[in-house]
Protein backbone atom coordinates (compact mmCIF):
# COMPACT_ATOMS: atom_id res chain seq x y z
CA UNK A 1 0.00 0.00 0.00
CA UNK A 2 0.99 3.79 -0.89
CA UNK A 3 2.04 5.84 1.76
CA UNK A 4 0.11 9.34 1.92
CA UNK A 5 3.04 11.09 0.40
CA UNK A 6 2.90 9.18 -2.85
CA UNK A 7 1.39 10.28 -6.36
CA UNK A 8 -0.98 8.64 -7.88
CA UNK A 9 0.90 5.60 -10.25
CA UNK A 10 0.51 7.39 -13.60
CA UNK A 11 1.96 10.72 -11.84
CA UNK A 12 4.46 11.86 -14.85
CA UNK A 13 6.99 14.22 -12.65
CA UNK A 14 9.41 15.67 -14.80
CA UNK A 15 13.02 16.30 -13.67
CA UNK A 16 13.93 19.53 -13.20
CA UNK A 17 17.14 21.51 -14.03
CA UNK A 18 19.17 23.26 -11.80
CA UNK A 19 18.84 27.07 -12.67
CA UNK A 20 22.31 27.59 -11.07
CA UNK A 21 23.91 25.25 -13.94
CA UNK A 22 21.76 25.76 -16.52
CA UNK A 23 19.31 28.92 -18.26
CA UNK A 24 15.28 28.03 -19.05
CA UNK A 25 13.15 29.82 -21.46
CA UNK A 26 11.11 31.33 -18.90
CA UNK A 27 8.51 32.83 -21.45
CA UNK A 28 8.24 34.02 -24.57
CA UNK A 29 5.63 36.44 -26.43
CA UNK A 30 5.23 38.81 -29.25
CA UNK A 31 9.05 39.99 -30.12
CA UNK A 32 10.36 38.58 -26.95
CA UNK A 33 12.00 35.77 -24.95
CA UNK A 34 12.90 36.02 -20.85
CA UNK A 35 15.40 33.57 -20.61
CA UNK A 36 16.83 33.11 -17.48
CA UNK A 37 17.23 36.55 -16.16
CA UNK A 38 17.38 38.47 -19.32
CA UNK A 39 14.93 39.91 -21.56
CA UNK A 40 15.37 39.35 -25.32
CA UNK A 41 13.80 41.31 -28.22
CA UNK A 42 16.07 39.53 -31.29
CA UNK A 43 15.76 36.33 -32.72
CA UNK A 44 17.90 34.08 -30.51
CA UNK A 45 20.03 30.89 -30.21
CA UNK A 46 20.52 29.34 -26.62
CA UNK A 47 22.37 26.18 -25.37
CA UNK A 48 21.90 25.29 -21.74
CA UNK A 49 24.75 27.61 -20.82
CA UNK A 50 24.64 30.76 -23.59
CA UNK A 51 22.50 32.68 -25.28
CA UNK A 52 23.04 34.94 -28.38
CA UNK A 53 21.50 37.29 -30.69
CA UNK A 54 21.18 35.43 -33.84
CA UNK A 55 21.92 37.50 -36.94
CA UNK A 56 18.69 36.72 -39.01
CA UNK A 57 15.93 38.53 -39.93
CA UNK A 58 13.25 35.50 -41.12
CA UNK A 59 13.96 31.72 -40.46
CA UNK A 60 14.25 31.12 -44.27
CA UNK A 61 17.74 32.41 -43.89
CA UNK A 62 19.04 29.67 -41.40
CA UNK A 63 21.67 28.42 -42.80
CA UNK A 64 25.11 26.39 -41.18
CA UNK A 65 27.25 29.37 -40.72
CA UNK A 66 24.50 31.25 -39.40
CA UNK A 67 24.60 28.74 -36.74
CA UNK A 68 28.58 29.23 -36.41
CA UNK A 69 28.21 30.58 -32.45
CA UNK A 70 27.10 26.65 -31.62
CA UNK A 71 30.64 25.89 -32.29
CA UNK A 72 31.80 27.57 -29.39
CA UNK A 73 29.59 25.55 -27.04
CA UNK A 74 30.91 22.49 -25.23
CA UNK A 75 29.93 20.25 -25.09
CA UNK A 76 28.73 20.54 -28.63
CA UNK A 77 24.82 20.66 -29.24
CA UNK A 78 23.68 16.91 -30.83
CA UNK A 79 19.99 18.38 -31.44
CA UNK A 80 18.45 21.84 -32.66
CA UNK A 81 15.37 23.16 -32.25
CA UNK A 82 14.26 25.39 -34.91
CA UNK A 83 11.24 27.81 -33.80
CA UNK A 84 9.94 29.75 -36.48
CA UNK A 85 7.35 31.79 -35.49
CA UNK A 86 3.45 31.44 -35.21
CA UNK A 87 4.20 28.28 -37.62
CA UNK A 88 6.51 25.74 -38.53
CA UNK A 89 8.14 25.70 -41.94
CA UNK A 90 9.68 23.77 -44.32
CA UNK A 91 13.76 23.21 -44.84
CA UNK A 92 14.78 22.18 -47.33
CA UNK A 93 16.47 18.93 -47.81
CA UNK A 94 19.68 20.11 -48.64
CA UNK A 95 20.09 21.84 -45.99
CA UNK A 96 18.96 19.44 -43.25
CA UNK A 97 21.53 16.98 -44.53
CA UNK A 98 23.96 19.76 -44.50
CA UNK A 99 23.28 20.42 -39.99
CA UNK A 100 23.30 16.05 -40.17
CA UNK A 101 26.81 16.06 -41.34
CA UNK A 102 27.46 18.70 -38.79
CA UNK A 103 26.45 16.29 -36.63
CA UNK A 104 22.89 18.14 -35.59
CA UNK A 105 19.37 16.81 -35.84
CA UNK A 106 16.78 18.96 -36.42
CA UNK A 107 13.10 19.64 -35.26
CA UNK A 108 11.47 22.24 -36.45
CA UNK A 109 7.96 23.64 -35.12
CA UNK A 110 6.25 26.96 -34.31
CA UNK A 111 8.22 29.29 -31.58
CA UNK A 112 6.28 28.64 -28.31
CA UNK A 113 6.72 24.72 -29.24
CA UNK A 114 10.47 25.09 -29.40
CA UNK A 115 10.89 26.83 -26.44
CA UNK A 116 8.56 23.95 -24.14
CA UNK A 117 10.61 21.20 -26.27
CA UNK A 118 13.79 22.67 -25.51
CA UNK A 119 13.14 23.34 -21.77
CA UNK A 120 11.68 19.51 -21.54
CA UNK A 121 14.89 18.18 -23.35
CA UNK A 122 17.24 20.68 -20.85
CA UNK A 123 15.71 19.09 -17.87
CA UNK A 124 16.85 15.77 -19.43
CA UNK A 125 20.01 16.35 -20.01
CA UNK A 126 20.09 16.33 -23.45
CA UNK A 127 22.83 18.28 -25.79
CA UNK A 128 20.26 20.58 -27.27
CA UNK A 129 20.22 24.28 -29.02
CA UNK A 130 17.19 26.72 -30.04
CA UNK A 131 17.46 28.81 -32.63
CA UNK A 132 14.48 31.26 -32.00
CA UNK A 133 12.23 33.59 -34.33
CA UNK A 134 9.84 35.99 -32.15
CA UNK A 135 6.00 35.56 -32.25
Amino acid sequence: MSGPSAGPPDDKTLPTPDPARVQLIRSYGPGRFLIGERDWRTPVLVTPTLTVEWAVARVEELSLASLAPLRQVEPPPELLVLGCGPRAILVPPALRAELRQAGLALEVVDTGSACRIFNVLLAESRRVAAALVPL
